[in-house]
C-alpha cells in the first residue's frame, strides 16, 4: 500500500493490551497527557516518568532513560510513547532577545535537554516498539523551531535546539520505517499552554490553552496519525508545520 493509500485508509486501530508511556509526566502538559490517557481506556497500562518518579528520568543521564524504557517494556508492547520534556528558560535567564545575550553554557544546556536527551530516548525506545501493528512515538517540539516560519528572530537557543530535534525525529523516522513499517515517529507543536514554561510570556498577548485542553488536542492528533505522516511535524490541530 502506498503512502497515499494508507493516508486515505485512515489510522489503524490501537492493538489491544498495549502500553502508553509519557516521559516528562511531572510537567504541565505531561501530567495532563497522563491523566487523559488513563481516563481514555485505549491502553491496558499507562505509565508516566519524570524527575520524581520511580524510576526517575534525567535527560542528561542516558542510563536513566534506558532504565525507564526497560521498565515500560516490562509491562507489554509499547504502543504509544510521548516525550513531553523541554527547556525554554529558568530562574537564571530568559530566552535571548539578541545575539548579544548568547552564552555558550546556556546554548549547550538547551541543546542537551531539547535535542540530545530526546535523541537518546529515541535510541532506547524506538527499538522497543513492536515490529507489527500500530505504534506511535511523538515528541513535543515548537513552532519556533521552524526555520521557514522564523520571522521575528530571537530565542536563539530554543529555536535552534528545537530545529535540531525536528531533524533528529525526521532521521529516526526514516530508519524506523525499515524495521517497523506500521510505526509512526513525529514532532508535535502543542501551541501555547498555560504552564510555567509559557506563563512569563502571557503579557505578549499569546492565547494560552489550559493543559487539559492541550492534552486533548494533542491526543486527537495522535489518534489521527497514519504511517504516511511519519517523520512529520504537526501542530495541535493536525496541520503540518513547515520545516
Amino acid at each position: 500500500m502506498t503512502d497515499q493509500e494508507q493516508a486515505a485508509a485512515g489510522p489503524a486501530p490501537w492493538p489491544p493490551g498495549g502500553v502508553a508511556v509519557v516521559f516528562g509526566a511531572g510537567g504541565g502538559i505531561g501530567s495532563a497527557l497522563l491523566e487523559r490517557l488513563r481516563a481514555g481506556g485505549a491502553f491496558a497500562t499507562v505509565l508516566g516518568f519524570g524527575r520524581a518518579t520511580e524510576p526517575a528520568i534525567d535527560l542528561l543521564d542516558e542510563a536513566s532513560l534506558k532504565h525507564a524504557v526497560e521498565a515500560a517494556a516490562a509491562h507489554g508492547d509499547i504502543r504509544l510513547a510521548i516525550d513531553a520534556t523541554g527547556f525554554l528558560h529558568d530562574d537564571q535567564a530568559m530566552p535571548e532577545k539578541s545575539w548579544r545575550e548568547l552564552d555558550g553554557d546556556r546554548l549547550s544546556h538547551a541543546f542537551a535537554v531539547n535535542a540530545v536527551g530526546p535523541a537518546l530516548l529515541m535510541k532506547h525506545l524506538l527499538p522497543r516498539l513492536p515490529r507489527r501493528g500500530r505504534a506511535v512515538f511523538a515528541t513535543l517540539s515548537a513552532r519556533v523551531g521552524s526555520i521557514a516560519d522564523n520571522r521575528l528572530g530571537g530565542w536563539y537557543g530554543y529555536r535552534a535546539s528545537k530545529a535540531a530535534l525536528n531533524q533528529l525525529v525526521r532521521t529516526a523516522a526514516v530508519e524506523l520505517r525499515r524495521t517497523r513499517p506500521d510505526a509512526v515517529c513525529v514532532a508535535l507543536h502543542p501551541g501555547t499552554v498555560d504552564t510555567g514554561l509559557s506563563r512569563p510570556f502571557a503579557r505578549t498577548g499569546l492565547e494560552a490553552q489550559p493543559p487539559a485542553l492541550a492534552a486533548e488536542r494533542l491526543l486527537t492528533v495522535v489518534d489521527g496519525l497514519t504511517v504516511a505522516g511519519s517523520g512529520g511535524f504537526f501542530d495541535h490541530r493536525g496541520t503540518p508545520v513547515p520545516w
